[in-house]
This record gives structure tokens, sequence and C-alpha cells, in this order.
């Protein structure tokens, strides 16, 4: 598949202590299947001058969300915490936003922190499929982003949710495995270096 779009950011979504792991608040069990493919994305993308984007639930204590789903992630707790293996990397030009909806564009600079960066397509991983990933993407299509949705590097509570996030998401843009990614960036981003090579 050829990939659109000149400039990429993958994009992670609320890879944090309160939706994965035992101890986790409102646990995505098959999250943490998708931590290995998260981990080698953003190591992929440090390599290949590709934007890495944290995403991070920060609720206030009495947040609105709390009315239909359980406390979790308040903002400055253990809970919105990013696990230990995918911990942004400022150093390397990771950037955080903190979202309090289901989206990133929710109420966020995430589309302003984009345009800033001339992102032009947003490579999104992380939980929940059908939930936040989701309202990512069809957002992201609002706002004149190319979508593609990692589907080995995105999860939800079981495979039925998932597959029903997928099924969403792929009306919104793109659906590829990591390795696909991988593979297809290396030969667009490869062949766009040669390009300015050739134009200096």
């Amino acid at each position: 598949m050829e990939l659109r779009g000149n400039k990429h950011a993958v994009v992670i979504i609320d890879m944090l202590n309160d939706f994965i792991g035992e101890k986790a608040a409102l646990r995505c069990e098959n999250g943490e299947k998708i931590v290995p493919q998260i981990r080698d994305l953003i190591d992929f993308a440090h390599g290949n001058n590709i934007q890495v984007i944290h995403v991070q639930e920060a609720h206030r204590k009495n947040d609105r969300d709390f009315r239909v789903r359980p406390v979790h992630a308040i903002k400055g707790t253990w809970g919105s915490e990013f696990i230990p293996e995918l911990t942004p990397e400022e150093d390397k030009g990771d950037y955080v936003v903190q979202k309090r909806r289901h989206s990133a564009f929710s109420y966020t600079d995430f589309d302003l922190f984009c345009r800033e960066e001339e992102i032009d397509t947003l490579v999104l991983t992380g939980v929940w499929t059908n939930v936040c990933v989701r309202s990512t993407a069809s957002d992201g299509l609002y706002h004149g982003y190319n979508i593609i949705c990692i589907s080995d590097a995105t999860a939800s509570q079981d495979d039925d949710m998932h597959r029903s996030g997928l099924r969403d998401i792929d009306i919104f843009g793109d659906i590829m495995t990591t390795d696909e990614y991988k593979e297809a960036a290396k030969e667009k981003f490869s062949q766009s270096e040669q390009e300015n090579e050739q134009a200096v």
C-alpha cells in the first residue's frame, strides 16, 4: 500500500497505568499485548525523523466522564501516568497532549501542534480501538488529516470491540499492521530523501 501524506506522526493513545496492567482502574486486558508493537513503532519513528505524540487522559476529580464510566486517570495520579515501557522521550522530540474527552482533538492543542509541525498524516496506536482511537480517527478526518490505524498496535477489552472499532476506522482511513506501515514508510520516506537530494 502506498502511503498518503508527506509528514507523519505516530500517535500513542492512553497507554497509561489506569488502562494497562493488573492494577488498572479501567483495565484493557488486550492492551498489554500491543506494548511491543508500539515500542517498535516508537523506535522506528525516532530513527526515521517521524514525530511521536503521546496522548494522555488526565481528568479532573469530578469530571463529567465519571457519570458514565468508573473513575480513572485523574490528572497528577499514578493512574494517569504512562506505563514505564512507553514513557515519552522528550529529549528525542516526543510531544505530550493531555485530554479529558475521548478524542485527542477535543479541547486540546493536538491540532495546533500538528499544524505547527506541518503534519498531515496521523498513525494511530493505543487503546481503546472502539472508543478513544475511533474518536480521534473520525475527528482527524474532519480536521483534514490522513488517517492510518495500526491494527496490531491498537486494542480493546475484547476482540469483538477491537474489530468493531477497526471496521468504523476503516471508513475514516487506512488499516495497516506494524510491519506493513514500517515497510511502506521506509520506501516512501527514502524516496522523498532521494528527491530532495536531486532537487538541491
